[in-house]
């Protein structure tokens, strides 16, 4: 929040202090560089200033200077609101009665002298005011150490999640929540950053935030879900990520991808084909993935929802799984079964500590054996959706 409030209130003042000098050269070059008429202009235009300062610092807050195709509205809905508001004003100052002869002076402004109020409103708004804005979130991006976690909360409709390879149970919602909120705390606990996508309660499956972003050395990779349902979920994830000042990088129909296809091990990117994931997406990131220095492997996936509901890595590059759920594990250079299927999933919190489900007691066990740090926690209303410990958040590292 505090990263937010600082980008939108120095973007807003660096729109205000464009418009300003743009505004009165403008008046300056028009009225024979007569230097008096720009001190008059500025004087006229300081109520409007005011409210324009207000109007862009509040858009900032709503996220809408992160993306160039919002920010143009920000700053054409911002000049004109502030200009008929400062104009409003300066007459009621004056002591004008607002007859039609007034009503019509105002607006014929807009396309007389506030005309040039508004379109320098505009240009900055996309222009310095999405870049600063930009520039502030990634400066604090750098800060945090790259330790930042995505998260997105369930959404009211989540008992509506699709269920592909398992029955499907009743969901608690409100179990589902308290199991949420104590996953978030515990990656907080142990130092990471938490930035919360948000909500969409009509996005029955928008919790499992992992499947619609995959992170490649600070490049986010906006996906497309293979469920037509959950196409909509990428949009309030870009926002996110644009937020953060991180560039972006998209896959495109036809081609398919959901982020719980994809294993990252050192340079080496694992994608599960088969399922949400089609050829074509594959595709489209191994060409991305390429330009970044990484090698794409297709595995295929028939007897889980996601290659990471069937195998994830520990830090020193094993590949775990249960055997029931993995198609081939002789793709993987060491293979390690666990005894449970709950077990397959690993969150990477610190080189030597993992976040596992509570559901897999054993499989946590026996990677504590290996010398880990492992750290569980409850999540059952999202395994009875196929979801696990990775399917609720992406780490931005």
């Amino acid at each position: 929040m505090l990263r937010r409030l600082l980008a939108s209130v120095v973007a807003a003042f660096v729109v205000t202090f464009i418009t300003i000098d743009v505004n009165g050269l403008a008046f300056f070059i028009g009225n024979g560089f007569d230097f008096t008429v720009v001190v008059s202009a500025t004087t006229y235009f300081l109520p409007s200033i005011a409210f324009l300062l207000l109007l862009t610092a509040a858009a900032g807050m709503f996220g809408w200077f992160a993306r160039r195709r919002w920010s143009w509205l920000v700053g054409l809905g911002a000049g004109l609101i502030s200009g008929l508001i400062g104009a409003i004003l300066t007459v009621s100052s004056q002591g004008a009665s607002f007859d039609a002869a007034v009503w019509a002076q105002i607006f014929g402004s807009f396309v007389g002298f506030n005309l040039v109020y508004v379109v320098a409103t505009t240009v900055a708004s996309v222009t310095a005011g999405t870049w600063v804005y930009r520039l502030i979130s990634a400066a604090r991006f750098a800060r945090a150490g790259r330790r930042i976690a995505l998260v997105r909360a369930p959404a009211a409709s989540l008992a509506d999640g699709i269920v592909t390879h398992i029955k499907r149970k009743k969901i608690d919602l409100d179990l589902a929540n308290d199991q949420w909120d104590g996953y978030v705390a515990t990656l907080a606990a142990n130092g990471w950053n938490i930035v919360e996508v948000a909500p969409r309660d009509e996005l029955a499956d928008s919790v499992f935030v992992e499947d619609t972003v995959v992170m490649l050395d600070g490049v986010a990779v906006i996906t497309n879900p293979g469920a037509v349902s959950r196409k909509a979920e990428i949009f309030g994830t870009e926002e996110a990520v644009r937020g953060l000042g991180l560039p972006v990088e998209r896959i495109l129909e036809p081609g398919t991808l959901d982020g719980g296809d994809v294993l990252k091990v050192d340079r080496t990117i694992y994608v599960g084909t088969g399922g949400r994931t089609n050829g074509e997406g594959i595709r489209q990131f191994r060409a991305i993935a390429a330009r970044l220095g990484f090698t794409v492997v297709a595995v295929p996936v028939s007897k889980a929802l996601h290659l990471k509901s069937a195998v994830t890595a520990l830090p020193d590059g094993t590949i775990i799984g249960h055997p029931k759920l993995v198609d081939a594990d002789s793709v993987f250079p060491r293979f390690l079964a666990v005894p449970e299927e709950e077990g397959v999933a690993v969150v990477v919190l610190e080189p030597d500590t993992l976040l596992m489900s509570a559901s897999a007691p054993k499989s946590a066990e026996l990677i504590r054996s290996l010398g880990y740090r492992v750290i569980t926690v409850e999540i059952s209303e999202f395994e009875k959706l196929e979801g696990c410990v990775t399917c609720l958040s992406v780490r931005v590292r």
